[in-house]
């Protein structure tokens, strides 16, 4: 529907490729990657690399703030359309999967300028002794412990600062923290940095679906893109978007920094806006009559050559013949 040449799948143990089209009559060809599939999130980096490197217009991720972390290592400047399907998540939103669909479709076929329907988000960088290692896209948690092997936290008494890059109170999860903090969300070039403990400020925030905790803030400030925040609480584990991934020993220097290189994300409206006015979706005579933009006049009505003529098309048969 939106003219592209082919889609190409992530394979998974799962296979969700192959149900997706079973039974479907398609004028495309869809394509696997050839990947060595090693059942965890190295997948997902893995087949961002290669599609990024097969030149493709849009990736469409199914997953969780730890799937697009996953992705975004190695994504580039393509552009994402974040689905969520879990329950905890900030970075992906929740759509109707044929929309969105047919706005990557849109932004593949390279129909709207993806400066116009895409942002840039920002993201954390995880630096050891200087030196890039990871990252994560909403929060990174200093956590008290040193076991990697149960990966998520829930324990808030073991979180001894929290930085995160949106901090929003709609949210569910530890950005909702800052975001009750704050009371606003963050702009594209700030962040935050809470230290926690036992301090005055009390936050009441949802962390979790159906656990509300009562976080204790000793210290908090604003970052700016570009800012570095030092881990000082040694040894511990960085926990990145949730889950637990980098080891801190009392010997290393490790350091979190706000970053505006976060992955391009689509704005799935704006992208069938922006389709629209250029009459994409149009077909027939009609759409051939003007390459004159659609113009939104008073938020009501859309006026243009094409839809003159179709208007015309349509007048009572009495009309048309002067009676």
């Amino acid at each position: 529907a939106a003219g592209i040449d082919e889609v190409l799948f992530m394979p998974d143990y799962f296979a969700i490729g192959h149900k997706a089209v079973d039974g479907l009559h398609l004028d495309l060809p869809v394509s696997y990657l050839d990947l060595r599939l090693r059942g965890d999130q190295q997948d997902s980096t893995d087949a961002a690399r290669r599609m990024a490197e097969l030149g493709v217009g849009c990736i469409v991720t199914l997953g969780g703030d730890g799937t697009n972390r996953a992705v975004a290592k190695t994504c580039g400047d393509v552009p994402l359309v974040p689905i969520s399907t879990g329950t905890n998540n900030v970075f992906p939103y929740m759509m109707e999967g044929t929309v969105a669909g047919l706005a990557a479709g849109v932004v593949a076929h390279g129909m709207v300028p993806l400066e116009q329907v895409t942002r840039r988000t920002k993201r954390l960088d995880i630096l050891r002794e200087g030196e890039l290692i990871d990252i994560a896209l909403v929060d990174v948690v200093v956590y008290d412990d040193m076991f990697i092997a149960s990966r998520a936290i829930w324990d808030v008494s073991k979180m001894r600062a929290i930085v995160l890059s949106r901090a929003e109170p709609s949210n569910i999860g530890l950005s909702s923290v800052g975001g009750n903090l704050y009371c606003t969300e963050l702009d594209r070039h700030h962040g935050v940095y809470l230290q926690l403990g036992s301090g005055k400020i009390q936050v009441t925030a949802p962390i979790a679906p159906g656990l509300i905790d009562r976080v204790g803030i000793t210290g908090y400030r604003r970052l700016a893109v570009g800012d570095t925040v030092e881990v000082t609480h040694k040894p511990s584990l960085l926990a990145l978007d949730g889950e637990r991934e980098v080891e801190v020993r009392a010997d290393m220097q490790v350091s979190i920094r706000l970053s505006d290189r976060g992955p391009l994300v689509v704005d799935v409206a704006k992208a069938l806006h922006e389709a629209a006015q250029h009459n994409f979706f149009m077909h027939g005579p009609s759409r051939l009559a003007s390459n004159r933009t659609c113009l939104l006049l008073d938020a009501r009505i859309c006026l243009a050559p094409c839809i003159e003529f179709m208007e015309h098309e349509l007048q009572p048969e009495g009309e048309q013949h002067g009676n």
